[in-house]
């Protein structure tokens, strides 16, 4: 696919994030032009007659009952963008912000909105152009859509707000300018089709998404290469136990632990060491991991819905046919996205425990992974910050999706508060990425102390890259360094990128499933 058609083709969350990476360009079909005009058409008739319809010819919310003249209906939606941008915070990334218009300019070109052809062309504009809004992170309750980040987000549009252009933050007016471009105006309806809809939490899922993958494929890699350095058994990956409680997740990360682990010499150089069972955070990865992706993949499903899905209100169906509804509200992603939280934060809790059992000085590891200890600390005090890390990331997992509080003067008496959870997942991955490092600093070195034993050749070519950013310890340093260099590893995709890299090469077959499946369709 060189081009994505707005309104024609279906996002996946890969598309969504070629086109957001510029890998993917998007344009509008003759056919989503067509239905887009028909559908401003058939608002433009409404808004000239008689005939009430909520936004169009009436005020908002509470104020739904508040009819406007004609020749008001242009200022109502200028109004409706100014009065509703009040987001506070930081601003979020910008691909997000981009990723935000990416959705809802699917959502548009589907023909329901009654927005012009205009309007959407210059936000797929702006969008190829990355003049890309400044978007505050705070203000959304999840439901009448995301309306104070969508305001931010469309201010640019009739020349008002901030975007990022050029590397700089600057005003809308002057980047236009600088591109020869007017600032739109708007006609009935269009204020609340931009306004009204679920991208915001949306978008922080489709990258949340993208974040929480790596770091669950991340996690398989180093957790085979703890169990490594601690002399753990590979037989609770067995296929055949699994076959007997078969949840797909649990089934695919055995597999993969199985596959690195199997051949290795340093797991097959103690088959009669007397120990019984492992602990938990060892034997119980396929289930833990296995936990983990499923919250994932369900969330995948549904988001895929979500970006394809139109979620303004009143939906425009023919030239006197308009449901009010609700398809704005973000109950359907919210509750995902707190599940998928809780998912991604058990990854970084199972990790802890990990990094604590290589420091305790068992199974023939030195204590704190040092040998002159007592002079040197040596890896007592990053497990602090993985603990510390862990803690947030429980207090992070209580459900935003469990709280409402009526707005609009009760008119919108229930909300989903679906885009705190949305940005909450994504601050566990954060802290998620930290916590892998720091499990992943400890088994490098406990690897080392194995030699000249082996493990296979996916597990050593991990060590190997580990190695090239950060080397052996045999002394207290600054371990700030290490464990940044290691995050961003992580983080960059780099890390999880070598190691399918070499299993590739190596013919593992790691099962290529639905749970890796970013295709651009």
């Amino acid at each position: 696919m060189k081009n994505f058609r707005y309104g024609t083709d279906k996002l996946t969350v890969g598309t969504t994030m070629a086109l957001t990476n510029g890998k993917l360009h998007g344009t509008l079909s003759p056919k989503a032009r067509h239905k887009i005009d028909q559908s401003a058409a058939y608002v433009k008739n409404i808004a000239a007659h008689s005939e009430v319809v909520y936004g169009i010819n009436t005020g908002f919310g509470p104020l739904c009952d508040t009819i406007i003249s004609a020749e008001d209906t242009v200022n109502l939606q200028h109004n409706l963008l100014k009065s509703h941008a009040v987001g506070v915070g930081h601003p979020i990334p910008e691909a997000v912000a981009k990723t935000m218009m990416i959705i809802k300019a699917q959502a548009l070109a589907q023909g329901y909105s009654g927005v012009q052809l205009r309007t959407l062309e210059r936000i797929i504009w702006m969008a190829e152009q990355n003049i890309i809004p400044v978007v505050p992170e705070q203000g959304s309750v999840g439901a009448s859509g995301d309306l104070a980040p969508l305001s931010h987000l469309f201010l640019p549009l009739i020349g008002i707000g901030e975007v990022y252009y050029k590397g700089n933050i600057v005003s809308a007016a002057e980047a236009l300018r600088a591109q020869g471009m007017s600032p739109l105006q708007l006609g009935p309806k269009e204020g609340l089709a931009l306004i009204n809809g679920t991208q915001f939490i949306a978008a922080h899922a489709v990258h949340a998404l993208y974040r929480m993958h790596n770091a669950l494929e991340a996690a398989d890699f180093i957790s085979a290469m703890s169990l490594e350095g601690l002399m753990g058994s590979y037989k609770p990956f067995d296929a055949r136990l699994h076959q007997i409680r078969p949840y797909p997740g649990n089934q695919l990360v055995a597999h993969r632990l199985w596959q690195l682990l199997h051949k290795s010499e340093i797991a097959n150089s103690h088959p009669d060491c007397g120990r019984v069972q492992d602990p938990y955070s060892l034997r119980c990865i396929p289930q833990v991991h296995g936990a983990s992706r499923t919250a994932w993949l369900h969330l995948k499903e549904l988001t895929e819905i979500e970006i394809n899905a139109v979620t303004d209100n009143p939906i425009v169906l023919g030239p006197h046919d308009t449901i009010s509804g609700g398809n704005f509200h973000g109950q359907p992603l919210a509750i995902a996205l707190d599940y998928a939280t809780v998912g991604a934060a058990e990854l970084g809790n199972i990790s802890d425990r990990r990094s604590y059992l290589i420091i305790e000085g068992r199974y023939g590891l030195p204590k704190l992974l040092i040998r002159d200890a007592g002079l040197n600390s040596g890896f007592m005090i990053p497990q602090y910050t993985a603990a510390a890390l862990v803690s947030e990331n429980k207090t992070l997992c209580f459900p935003a999706s469990a709280d409402s509080i009526p707005t609009s003067l009760g008119q919108e008496d229930h909300v989903s508060m679906g885009s705190i959870s949305g940005r909450k997942l994504n601050r566990v991955i954060d802290n998620l990425e930290y916590v892998l490092a720091i499990e992943l600093l400890y088994a490098a070195q406990a690897m080392d102390f194995r030699k000249p034993l082996r493990s296979s050749e996916v597990l050593q070519a991990c060590h190997k890259l580990v190695r090239t950013n950060v080397p052996f310890t045999d002394r207290d340093r600054v371990f700030a360094y290490d464990i940044k260099n290691l995050q961003l590893l992580i983080s960059s995709g780099k890390f999880v990128q070598e190691a399918n890299r070499v299993a590739e090469a190596h013919d593992y077959h790691l099962k290529k499933t639905v749970y890796d499946d970013f295709s651009i369709s």
